[in-house]
């Protein structure tokens, strides 16, 4: 199998962060998202909707969903469970992964693809029709980023981590989405949330945030 991987983007940190967790190896390709690789025929011959992450197995199936490709290599690999080891706890880190999507990600993404003369054109990523930047978005994006920030703050005041006591895949979806807003100028949580400065510096300890 291999891995379509991107130097700086968020999704494919996902996944790496997650293999340097499992402790697994896998061949990876990396696509210049840079300079557009993402976006010329060869590269959409492998992914028609020219993002990254996407892993391409053995016989040809791609997976182009950086949750997708974890959860895949979850079930290979489910020691150390990453997504849950009971109902509970598989049922908390889904429903945290999806707010963290939502309500954070998605937040940066408003802001960022608004905002940014490359996108121009291309406001949603993707394969679409051309669609075109909405400036007012970026301040939704700000509002919603703020938001987010307090209430996970709220939450990680009485809690180590975000399902709880185990480091999990929500800690990597929120650690990632958080990295990404504060490097895309969104202001920097740290410094008015306590409890989420506390959790980012410990999870940014471990050594696969710096995969």
């Amino acid at each position: 199998m291999k891995l379509y991987d991107g130097a700086w983007a968020p999704s494919p940190r996902r996944v790496r962060m997650f293999l340097a967790e499992k402790r697994i190896d896998v061949e990876r390709v990396v696509v210049d998202l840079k300079h557009g690789e993402h976006l010329r025929p060869d590269y959409a011959g492998i992914n028609a909707q020219r993002q990254l992450p996407a892993l391409l197995l053995d016989d040809g199936t791609l997976i182009d969903d950086s949750i997708a490709i974890c959860r895949y290599f979850e079930a290979l690999h489910p020691d150390p469970p990453l997504f849950g080891a009971d109902p509970r706890e598989i049922g908390l880190i889904e429903a945290w992964l999806r707010r963290i999507e939502h309500d954070c990600f998605q937040a940066v993404v408003l802001g960022f693809r608004n905002k940014v003369s490359v996108f121009a054109g291309r406001a949603v990523s993707g394969q679409w029709p051309p669609i075109e930047q909405i400036p007012a978005l970026v301040d939704r994006g700000r509002c919603m980023w703020e938001a987010f920030a307090a209430v996970l703050d709220a939450h990680l005041a009485e809690r180590r981590h975000i399902a709880g006591d185990l480091f999990t895949m929500a800690d990597i979806a929120a650690l990632v989405a958080i990295d990404f807003g504060v490097a895309t100028r969104l202001p920097d949580p740290r410094d008015r949330h306590a409890a989420l400065a506390r959790w980012h510096a410990e999870v940014s300890a471990r050594p696969s945030a710096a995969a």
